[in-house]
């Protein structure tokens, strides 16, 4: 399930060879696992904010540990966004 919507190419098909092969998945299973890895990280800075923080207030976390968790989820993303404060965050969730 691709978190950031429906991903309308295919996966690149070097590396969906290259799961199977290194898996043991089926090419089938291999390209929606690679499909949903890449929407998953395709996924922008504002949707990713405001979905860890309603699945972090599900879990009774408070915004101040909210948003040093997202701060620090952010940072170690592959491709990191630039910093930003606890102002913006919450500008991102609540407007």
């Amino acid at each position: 399930m691709p978190v950031s919507g429906v991903v309308t190419e295919s996966p690149p098909p070097d590396l969906v060879r290259h799961v199977a092969e290194s898996t043991g998945l089926t090419p089938g299973v291999a390209a929606r696992v690679v499909a949903d890895v890449i929407g998953y990280f395709g996924e922008t800075t504002e949707d990713y904010v405001r979905r860890r923080h309603a699945e972090l207030r599900g879990k009774q976390y408070r915004n101040a540990q909210i948003w040093t968790a997202l701060a620090a989820e952010l940072a170690a993303r592959p491709v990191a966004p630039p910093r930003l404060t606890e102002r913006q965050l919450r500008r991102i969730v609540y407007g």
